[in-house]
C-alpha cells in the first residue's frame, strides 16, 4: 500500500481468525486474536432473516425451567418500564413541519427558558450545536454523547445523543429531535425509550408530520396531554422543470447529492477538473469533526470551496448554505439492495436548499437526469407516508432476568429468541439486531459476564467495516484476558500518514472508528481502558490527515491551484 499506516491483511483462513488479524510487520494495527475464534468473526455468515423462522421455540421463554411463570418475551406494555416518567402527567408538544420551518428553533426557545432540561438529538453534531447555543445564551449546558462528556459548572441543562438520554432524572423541559426516527429499523428503539422514559413536565417532539398519529396512539396509555403545533417552511423551495445537463452548469452554492463514496469522489474530480469550482464533501463515514470542517469551508464565502458533493448525510445535523440541491440519482443501496428513495428521504434532502436568512433564501431542487424529475416532483407534492410502528428492544433488566432463568444460554441465543418470540402491541416492532448479534457471537466465545458482553454489543462498532470489527474483537479479547486494554498494544501511531488515494482514506476513516470505539469504552470502563487521552489525541491526528487529503484533492483543478496556494501561503 502507498501508506504503511494501514493494516496489510492476509486472506481469511477457514481454520483460524489469527491469520486474518495478524497485521504485517510495520503496519498500524497489531491485531493478535486467539485461534479459537475460528469462524466466529466471519460476521457476514451470522446474518439471519427472522421473518422466515418457523416452528415452535427451542427454549422455554416463560421461565418454567426455573420454576418461574414470568413471561420474559411479553413486551406489550413498554410504558411500564419507566416508573419515574409514569409518575408525571407530562405535557407533550409535537412541533411538526418540513425542513427549514423553525420547529426545532421554537422548541429550543422553551428549553432556554426552563429551569432544567435536556435536548436529545440523533447526531453528535446536533448535540454539539445545541450545547454551544445554550452556553452562548448563558444557559450552562453539559454535552454528553457516547464519546464525550463535557460538564459545565452549575449546569442544569444537557445536550445529549438520544442513546444517552437519562430516564432516571427529572426535568422541567425536554426535547427529542427528529422524532420520526422512532420508525428507524436499527435505532428506533432509542427514540421510543426517550419518548416513553424521559420524566419531564414538558416534552417537546420535533419532526415530520407523519409521526403524529403514531405518537398520539402510543401516549394514550401514559396519561400524558398531547398537543400538535404545525409549521410551514420559512423560505420557498422551487422544483426546477429542467435537469442540470452538464458539469458546466454547476454553480456556486450547488450541492450534488449521490449515494456512494466512490461516486462522491468521482463527481468531485469531474467538477474540479472543469476548473471553475472546488468541492467540499460530506458523507456518513467521515468523522463528525471532518464533516463539520467541510461544511464550514463550504459556507465560508472567502474561500474557493463553493460546491458541495454529499450523500444523504446532509439531511440532518449540519447548517449548510445551499442554493440548489441536484440529485445525481433517486436510487440508493440500503445494505440489501438498490431501491428508490422514499418520499420522506427526498423531502428531507431537498429541503436543505434555501436555508432561512442565508445567502440563498430561495432553494431550488433538480436532478442530473431528466427521467428522475417526475419522481422528484411527485414526492415533493406528497405527504410522507404515516409511520405505523415504533422500534422496541428489551431492556437489559429483561435480558438479565432471562439469563438468570437460563444460565447456559449465551447472549447470542438470548437475543435470537427474544427476536423470534417477542410479544408486541400493534404500535411496535422489534428493532433489527443483526449487527448486535454479530458482536454477541464474538463475545460469547470469551469469559465475560452478561453485563460486559452487553456493553460490547451496544457499542457503536461498525461490524460491516473490517478494521472496525477486528478492533472490537481485539478489545474484547484483551479485556477478557487481562482486564486492561492498552492502546499501545494495538496501535502504532508513528506510522499514520496522509492517505494518497480514496482507498487509503477509507482505511484511515476505519482507524478513526476504532479509536472512537476505544473512547466510548473508556467512558464506561475507565480503569480497563485507561488510554482515553491517547485515543482522543490520535483521533485528532486522523481528522487532520483526512482534512489534508481532502484539501490535497484540490490539485485536480489546475486553473485554480496557484490562487489557492497563495491564500494558504504555501
Amino acid at each position: 500500500m502507498a501508506y504503511s499506516a494501514v493494516v496489510g491483511f492476509r486472506k481469511v483462513s477457514a481454520l483460524g481468525i489469527s491469520r486474518v488479524l495478524q497485521a504485517d510487520k510495520g503496519s498500524l494495527w497489531r491485531f493478535q486474536l486467539e485461534t479459537e475464534f475460528g469462524e466466529v468473526l466471519r460476521l457476514g455468515s451470522l446474518t439471519r432473516n427472522y421473518r422466515k423462522n418457523s416452528g415452535p421455540p427451542k427454549f422455554d421463554f416463560t421461565g418454567t425451567e426455573a420454576t418461574s411463570t414470568f413471561d420474559f418475551t411479553d413486551l406489550t406494555c413498554p410504558h411500564t418500564w419507566y416508573p419515574i416518567a409514569r409518575k408525571k402527567k407530562r405535557k407533550v408538544i409535537l412541533h411538526v413541519g418540513p425542513t427549514n420551518s423553525g420547529k426545532t428553533y421554537s422548541a429550543l426557545k422553551h428549553l432556554e427558558k426552563s429551569s432544567s432540561g435536556v435536548y436529545c438529538g440523533p447526531l453528535r453534531l446536533l448535540a454539539w450545536e445545541v450545547a454551544k447555543r445554550l452556553n452562548k445564551a448563558n444557559v450552562p449546558c453539559d454535552l454528553i454523547t457516547g464519546q464525550e462528556k463535557e460538564l459545565k459548572e452549575g449546569a442544569t441543562h444537557k445536550a445529549v445523543t438520544v442513546e444517552m438520554a437519562d430516564v432516571t432524572s427529572v426535568y422541567d423541559c425536554a426535547i427529542i429531535d427528529e422524532i420520526q426516527m422512532v420508525g428507524c429499523t436499527q435505532r428506533g428503539f432509542a427514540f421510543t425509550r426517550a419518548l416513553l422514559g424521559i420524566a419531564a413536565d414538558e416534552l417537546h417532539l420535533c419532526g415530520d408530520p407523519a409521526v403524529v398519529p403514531l405518537v398520539e396512539d402510543i401516549l394514550k396509555v401514559t396519561g400524558d396531554d398531547v398537543e400538535v403545533h404545525t409549521y410551514e417552511r420559512l423560505s420557498p423551495l422551487v422544483p426546477l422543470k429542467e435537469p442540470v445537463s452538464s458539469v458546466s452548469s454547476i454553480k456556486t452554492g450547488d450541492c450534488l447529492v449521490t449515494f456512494s463514496r466512490k461516486d462522491i469522489y468521482a463527481y468531485k474530480k469531474i467538477i474540479e477538473r472543469a476548473g471553475n469550482h472546488l468541492c467540499s464533501v460530506v458523507y456518513g463515514s467521515l468523522p463528525p469533526e471532518t464533516r463539520t470542517a467541510q461544511a464550514t469551508r463550504f459556507n465560508d464565502e472567502t474561500n474557493d470551496f463553493d460546491v458541495l458533493v454529499a450523500s444523504d448525510a446532509i439531511g440532518m445535523g449540519l447548517n449548510l448554505n445551499i442554493s440548489r440541491i441536484i440529485f445525481s440519482t433517486l436510487q440508493k443501496f440500503d445494505g440489501t439492495g438498490t431501491r428508490d428513495l422514499t418520499v420522506s428521504e427526498i423531502k428531507q434532502i431537498a429541503g436543505r436548499a434555501g436555508r432561512f436568512q442565508s445567502k440563498f433564501p430561495i432553494g431550488e431542487v433538480t436532478c442530473l437526469h431528466k427521467e428522475d424529475l417526475p419522481l422528484l416532483h411527485a414526492s415533493l407534492k406528497s405527504p410522507s407516508p404515516l409511520l405505523e410502528r415504533a422500534g422496541l428492544f428489551p431492556t437489559f433488566d429483561l435480558l438479565c432476568r432471562y439469563s438468570l432463568a437460563h444460565p447456559k444460554h449465551g447472549l447470542y441465543q438470548i437475543l435470537e429468541h427474544f427476536v423470534e418470540n417477542a410479544k408486541l402491541s400493534s404500535n411496535y416492532f422489534i428493532s433489527n439486531v443483526e449487527d448486535m448479534m454479530k458482536v454477541a457471537a464474538i463475545v460469547d466465545e470469551l469469559p465475560l459476564g452478561l453485563q460486559e458482553k452487553y456493553l460490547f454489543v451496544v457499542s457503536p462498532v461498525d461490524v460491516n467495516d473490517e478494521i472496525s470489527g477486528q478492533g472490537l474483537a481485539q478489545f474484547a479479547q484483551n479485556f477478557s484476558k487481562a482486564g486492561v486494554v492498552r492502546l499501545r498494544e494495538i496501535l502504532a501511531p508513528d506510522r499514520v500518514k496522509v492517505p494518497k488515494t480514496p482507498t487509503e482514506l477509507k482505511e484511515l476513516e476505519s482507524i478513526h472508528k476504532v479509536l472512537d470505539l476505544y473512547v466510548w469504552l473508556s467512558l464506561r470502563l475507565e480503569d480497563s481502558f485507561p488510554d482515553r487521552e491517547v485515543a482522543t489525541s490520535q483521533k485528532s491526528i486522523c481528522n487532520l490527515l483526512i482534512e489534508q487529503f481532502l484539501e490535497g484533492n484540490r490539485l485536480n483543478s489546475p486553473t485554480r491551484v496557484s490562487r489557492y496556494l497563495r491564500r494558504q501561503k504555501f
